[in-house]
C-alpha cells in the first residue's frame, strides 16, 4: 500500500480498480484547510490522463507491472509477433496494444513487453535506435542561417527531421521517446 503523501512520478498503483501511473503530483498546503495532493494520473490500460486530488492519508495498493525483454520477430498483417529469448515462447499482439511503439523498431530487435496480471498492455521500444536513411532530399549549403532540418524516411518507414548535412544511406541515432534525430552513427 502506498499513501497519497508518498506519491512520486512514475509510481504505478490501483485506483478504483484501474491500473494507473502518476504522471505529475504536487503537494498543496493551503493557508486555510487541510493539505492535499493534486495529481495527473494516466490509466495504463486505455491511456487516458485525468486530474484528481487526494488527501495525504488515502492509501492505494501498488500495481506490479511485469516488464519482460522479448525479441520483435515480424508483423503478419495486423498481428505483431514477439519471442521470449529464454523460453522461445512466442506471442502475437494486435495494433491496439502496439500503437506507435514499433515506429522505430526493426525486426529482430529487443523490446520490453509490459503486462499486468498476465495481460499485455504496451510495448516499450529501446530508448535509442540506429537506423539507415532510405530517402531524403539533398541539402544545399547556404539555404539557411542555422539549425535547418529536412524530412527523411528511415528504414522502418518512419519520418524524422534531420540536419541538412545528412544524406541517403547514412546511419543515424534516434531517440524513440521523442522521435528526434540525435547524431550520425
Amino acid at each position: 500500500m502506498i499513501s497519497a503523501g508518498d506519491f512520486r512520478n512514475g509510481v504505478t498503483l490501483e485506483i478504483d480498480g484501474n491500473v494507473c501511473q502518476i504522471v505529475e503530483f504536487q503537494h498543496v498546503k493551503p493557508g486555510k484547510g487541510a493539505a492535499f495532493v493534486r495529481t495527473k494520473i494516466k490509466d495504463i490500460i486505455n491511456g487516458g490522463v485525468t486530474e484528481r486530488t487526494f488527501r495525504p492519508t488515502e492509501k492505494f495498493p501498488t500495481a506490479r507491472i511485469d516488464r519482460k525483454d522479448m525479441q520483435y520477430l515480424y508483423s503478419d498483417g495486423d498481428v505483431y509477433n514477439f519471442m521470449d529469448t529464454e523460453s522461445y515462447e512466442q506471442i502475437g499482439l494486435g495494433p491496439d496494444v502496439i500503437g506507435d511503439a514499433l515506429k522505430f523498431v526493426k525486426e529482430n530487435e529487443m523490446v520490453k513487453v509490459c503486462s499486468y496480471n498476465g495481460n499485455v498492455f504496451s510495448i516499450e521500444p529501446p530508448l535509442f535506435v540506429e537506423l539507415v536513411i532510405t530517402e531524403t532530399e539533398p541539402g544545399f549549403k547556404g539555404d539557411t542561417a542555422t539549425g535547418a532540418t529536412k524530412p527523411a524516411t528511415v528504414e522502418t518507414g518512419a519520418q524524422v527531421a534531420v540536419p541538412l548535412f545528412v544524406n541517403e544511406g547514412d546511419v543515424i541515432k534516434i531517440d524513440t521517446r521523442t522521435g528526434e534525430y540525435l547524431s550520425r552513427a
